[in-house]
């Protein structure tokens, strides 16, 4: 069963960088379609950024676009998405998700999702 699980959320000031992690178990990934969502309260949940495991170009929200960086390490099965520059308006619990869908951006497309992990922007 696939499990993905999500980790290096925290706390950080405006400006500031923070790297999260999902790591990826119970299945071949090399055909998925990786991606990263974020909801914050109140509002509807949010594409950030997407790839293909086996290569492919990677894909990025406007608001994110030239400070996130989405990326994957085969041997650990973990997907990454590094946060710079980041703002208060990025304060959200963000999530991992699998599927094959290609082009996904949007939550229905995906097949699997992390239970979250928040992050926190103060200004």
């Amino acid at each position: 069963q696939v499990q993905l699980v999500e980790s290096g959320g925290g706390l950080v000031q405006a400006g500031g960088s923070l790297k999260l992690s999902c790591a990826a178990s119970g299945g071949t990934f090399s055909g998925y379609v990786m991606g990263w969502f974020r909801q914050a309260p109140g509002k509807e949940r949010e594409f950030v950024a997407r790839f293909r495991w086996n290569g492919g170009s990677t894909y990025y929200a406007d608001p994110v676009k030239g400070r996130f960086t989405i990326s994957r390490d085969n041997a650990k099965n973990t997907v990454y998405l590094q946060m710079n520059s980041l703002k208060p308006e990025d304060t959200a619990v963000y999530y991992c998700a699998a599927g094959r869908r290609l082009m996904a951006v949007v939550g229905r497309d995906y097949d699997y999702w992390g239970q979250g992990t928040q992050v926190t922007v103060s200004s």
